[in-house]
């Protein structure tokens, strides 16, 4: 991990002990920046170069309103998988939600969007995936120290 990555991971965790979350206020220019450059631009996390970025589109279960939410991503046999780790707080994140409510979805990739249907990893798929994500992002462990007694759980978009 260089200098920047060390930076980002203890901004970051300093926000979080404090209780601030940037996702909300964030998202929109994320996305937008992403989608205008295929990519390229926020693509991956600033100081992780494996920890890469997917668009997830999820609609409100309470509201109905389209979303979009950059997530970082493993992928592996064709399906991805995302963390709801709401970056340690104490519930998860509403595309979670959202995702169990309203499974069928699309992904962006790059420039590439498929079709997927969300589904929550079973305990034996979750640990192996645990596992995946701390390896290109340890910060991962903060979140689940930080988030108390809520085992952060993992979503698994398979193709349709």
């Amino acid at each position: 991990m260089g200098v920047y990555g060390r930076f980002t991971a203890r901004a970051s965790q300093a926000l979080n002990e404090r209780g601030v979350y940037m996702g909300r206020r964030s998202t929109r220019i994320h996305v937008a920046v992403y989608r205008a450059s295929g990519g390229r631009l926020g693509g991956h996390l600033p100081g992780w170069p494996g920890a890469r970025i997917v668009l997830v589109d999820h609609v409100g279960a309470k509201t109905g309103r389209h979303r979009t939410s950059p997530l970082m991503y493993h992928e592996q046999d064709g399906s991805v998988a995302v963390v709801a780790s709401k970056a340690g707080q104490p519930t998860n994140p509403a595309w979670f939600h959202n995702l169990i409510a309203n499974p069928e979805t699309t992904i962006q990739i790059g420039r590439e969007r498929r079709p997927v249907r969300a589904r929550l990893a079973g305990e034996a798929e979750r640990d192996r995936l645990w596992a995946g994500f701390v390896g290109f992002y340890p910060g991962y462990e903060f979140f689940a120290e930080h988030a108390g007694r809520r085992r952060i759980p993992i979503v698994v978009l398979d193709p349709r």
